[in-house]
């Protein structure tokens, strides 16, 4: 069965190894990551378990349904738990290991394993090709015009007439979901719940991420 664990992106810190080298790292704050739905070929038609975390906590417990939908609320409430704010499925090949309420915290890795982390990337909104796919531009020199930060020609001559689709234009940049791969694993607090994980994670800071077992690298160092 493959891993997986959500958590929080709270920034960067820097760590040194053994050689007084900097470490570049990320700190990923996991919150405990309840059972909260057993998924069965019978009822389902596959066998998988939901996940959910980041529990929704407000001052008065009165207005926790004013944070949740309706069918979300039902949901928790049919298995007896807080609502939470994500949920996320993990498939099993037998869900009878497993039951409602479970909980699965940051020592579902080990220290030195290899994940892969993925999460949504920083909206950047509009923007041309020289920031959005590193084209150089012209020299912006007398006599340039306002072209210097242009694409350049896309057009054709009489054969084929047209702009063929799918080259590099000017559109939204960001915003996506992003995966970067076989990330280690360099510090577990499990008295704060925090994860230091080595390179950069996309999003911005409060940003959901998603760990699992990495695919390339399963070694631990």
């Amino acid at each position: 069965m493959g891993r997986k664990l959500m958590g929080k992106k709270c920034g960067m810190v820097t760590l040194f190894d053994e050689e007084g080298g900097p470490v570049a790292c990320t700190v990923v704050q996991v919150e405990p990551n309840v059972v909260t739905q057993l998924k069965t070929k019978e009822n389902d038609g596959y066998e998988a378990i939901q996940i959910g975390s980041n529990e929704i906590k407000t001052r008065d417990p009165r207005t926790v349904e004013k944070r949740c939908s309706k069918p979300l609320c039902g949901h928790f409430k049919k298995s007896g738990l807080a609502p939470r704010r994500h949920l996320m499925e993990l498939r099993v090949e037998d869900t009878s290991k497993y039951e409602v309420g479970q909980v699965f915290a940051a020592d579902l890795f080990a220290v030195g394993e290899f994940v892969d982390v993925t999460a949504r990337s920083k909206g950047k909104g509009y923007q041309g090709v020289m920031k959005k796919y590193g084209f150089a531009g012209m020299a912006a020199s007398h006599g340039a015009g306002p072209t210097h930060r242009h694409a350049g020609s896309t057009g054709m001559r009489s054969t084929p007439g047209r702009c063929l689709p799918g080259g590099p234009r000017p559109s939204h940049m960001g915003d996506e979901q992003k995966t970067v791969q076989s990330l280690r694993i360099m510090r577990i607090d499990m008295e704060n719940g925090v994860m230091l994980i080595e390179g950069a994670v996309p999003g911005a800071k409060n940003g959901l991420v998603v760990l699992t077992d990495a695919v390339k690298k399963k070694q631990c160092n």
